[in-house]
């Protein structure tokens, strides 16, 4: 009689290779991401883009699928300020299939998403599409996050932002202001508010011309250039663009030594990069 025990290959169902997960090799996000706010502090967009693809490549051999809906999220932001439409529209189909694949729909991560998708459909004028995946986002965001929290500030100024272009301007006015009192709320907010109210300067503009507007768009402007004349603002890269980013609207309406004084300050961050 044989008394050799029973090895648990012998009593365990052989596994079918097809049927076993495929192992993960995840992508070093953290470091991807300091990568990649290098080279923004650099405004260099050519480095930034070949990090990006280089990162997607690998997070597609080691199948990390949620490291790559990461960085697809931020293919969608780069093509966006380079104005590369195809290859934005590409990462934004690619990153709402994945997170279909991934069964996230109902979590913060997908409103993220959600949001930069809107935000990329909306900087090539497409605000019809935009419009409808900001309020699947906001639906999202206002369930599940805190009503401070700055993603909220964030969704709502963009969504504004459609609304205006689509001609909706008292719909676009209350989420401009509820995006005012979200970024009120957050440590060096007034980056943020600051564009938030050129916005509503562009906002009446739109509405009422250039004449019936002059008094509200100098409101709106003079209050922009005091929040980012703020000196507690850390003059760092991201300040730099918002100061890149509002300088032409200073110009816009006239406010010349602001454009002058904003661009150099954003000129001169970039340089010492």
């Amino acid at each position: 009689m044989n008394n050799t025990p029973l090895q648990k290959e012998d009593y365990e169902e052989p596994c079918c290779p097809l049927n076993m997960k495929p192992e993960v090799t995840p992508v070093p996000i953290k470091r991807i991401m300091e990568k990649l706010d290098e080279y923004f502090s650099r405004n260099d967009y050519v480095s930034a883009e070949k990090h990006l693809c280089y990162w997607l490549q690998e997070a597609d051999a080691g199948n990390d699928m949620r490291g790559k809906l990461t960085i697809l999220n931020e293919q969608i932001g780069l093509y966006r300020k380079v104005g590369k439409e195809n290859e934005c529209m590409t990462a934004i189909d690619s990153a709402l299939s994945l997170s279909s694949a991934l069964k996230i729909e109902n979590t913060v991560s997908f409103g993220t998403t959600l949001v930069n998708a809107a935000t990329g459909k909306k900087s090539f004028g497409k605000n019809e599409d935009a419009l409808s995946l900001y309020e699947k986002a906001k639906g999202i965001y206002e369930a599940l996050l805190n009503s401070n929290d700055s993603r909220l500030g964030g969704l709502y100024n963009n969504m504004a932002l459609a609304l205006t272009e689509m001609g909706k301007y008292r719909e676009a006015e209350e989420l401009f202001y509820k995006a005012i009192e979200v970024m009120s709320k957050q440590q060096y907010g007034e980056m943020e508010i600051a564009i938030t109210y050129l916005n509503l300067a562009d906002l009446y503009y739109a509405e009422l011309g250039a004449e019936a507007s002059e008094e509200k768009i100098g409101e709106y402007i003079e209050k922009a250039e005091k929040l980012l004349d703020n000196d507690t603002l850390p003059r760092n890269g991201y300040y730099a663009f918002v100061c890149e980013k509002c300088a032409p609207t200073f110009g816009y309406y006239g406010y010349f030594f602001a454009q002058q004084k904003f661009a150099q300050r954003a000129r001169e961050i970039y340089e010492r990069a």
